[in-house]
């Protein structure tokens, strides 16, 4: 198993690409993207650049027949993560890229329409069916949620907004990092999830750009944590197993130019770029950690544009 995967997916045209006669250079053959430069003769070395990924996920157009869905992305990848939480892992997924790429709606999805929620409520509602199939008098599970964004290098808590104040980043020398006062919230069922979740979207950071009119303009994170409690009959001891489920729909990378951002859009726009080159370097290293056999139970889903 590696335990770094990359996903790429190819959304439909919006109405201003729409209204632009915009034309698709991406195309996909199996785990292959290939990128068409237009302005490059046909035939020629550079005309076209391919790249294989982990997953290359077709959803430009519903009508293809290989139109990859909201539950086909899930089951490649969500099922897998779920697994690997009850497995003991500590595991991650991320959506990345440009602004209007299609992130939040490949992690939440619209969870008012069946068939178009994301991986968020669907990985929850997963979760519960499989405590409800598993659960006995010896094994015994708890879950809890919290859900927090990170704007402008600040941390706010979404289950507790009416707390304006910066939450500091801690590092414990056992569990390692931790947002302190952070709100750690029960849960039962899913139910109780959706609600939180749709409680944390109201106060989650949004604003309209050229590039996309409902633009999110902070890091969300959703964390999972998950505890498996199991009592041995024959010694009587009771032993844990905890895992963290971290579920996390990052703000766009932008350019100023094409957003057309001024003032505080422009403040939030140099955040978010800054905060994303950093991640590509944390990326990139334990990419390198994982080439030298370190075990690590990251998984990356990256988002492109078009």
């Amino acid at each position: 198993m590696s335990s770094v995967k990359v996903a790429v997916r190819v959304r439909p045209f919006n109405s201003r690409e729409i209204a632009r006669e915009s034309k698709c250079i991406i195309e996909m053959n199996g785990a292959t993207t290939s990128i068409v430069n237009p302005k490059v003769p046909p035939g020629t070395n550079d005309s076209v650049k391919r790249f294989n990924f982990d997953y290359s996920y077709w959803s430009h157009d519903p009508n293809d027949s290989d139109f990859t869905t909201q539950s086909m992305v899930y089951g490649d990848i969500g099922e897998e993560m779920l697994q690997h939480s009850f497995d003991g892992y500590n595991v991650c997924i991320f959506a990345y890229g440009q602004t209007g790429a299609g992130k939040s709606y490949t992690m939440m999805g619209r969870q008012e329409v069946e068939g178009q929620e994301g991986i968020i409520p669907m990985v929850c509602k997963d979760l519960f069916r499989r405590i409800k199939e598993t659960a006995t008098e010896e094994l015994k599970y708890t879950v809890e949620v919290s859900y927090m964004e990170i704007y402008c290098e600040r941390v706010r808590d979404l289950l507790n907004p009416k707390n304006k104040g910066n939450l500091r980043v801690r590092e414990h020398p056992l569990l390692g990092p931790y947002v302190e006062d952070l709100s750690k919230l029960a849960v039962t069922d899913y139910q109780d999830i959706h609600d939180l979740i749709d409680e944390g979207n109201k106060a989650r950071t949004v604003a309209a750009t050229n590039m996309n009119e409902t633009s999110s303009r902070s890091h969300a994170v959703f964390t999972i944590f998950f505890t498996q409690r199991r009592h041995d009959g024959i010694t009587d001891l009771i032993t844990e197993k905890v895992s963290k489920i971290s579920l996390v729909d990052l703000a766009g990378s932008e350019r100023a130019d094409s957003t057309g951002a001024k003032g505080t859009r422009l403040k939030e726009g140099a955040n978010i770029n800054k905060s994303l080159t950093t991640l590509g370097k944390v990326i990139s290293a334990l990419a390198e950690m994982v080439r030298k056999h370190y075990n690590l139970s990251l998984f990356f889903l990256h988002f492109s544009i078009r």
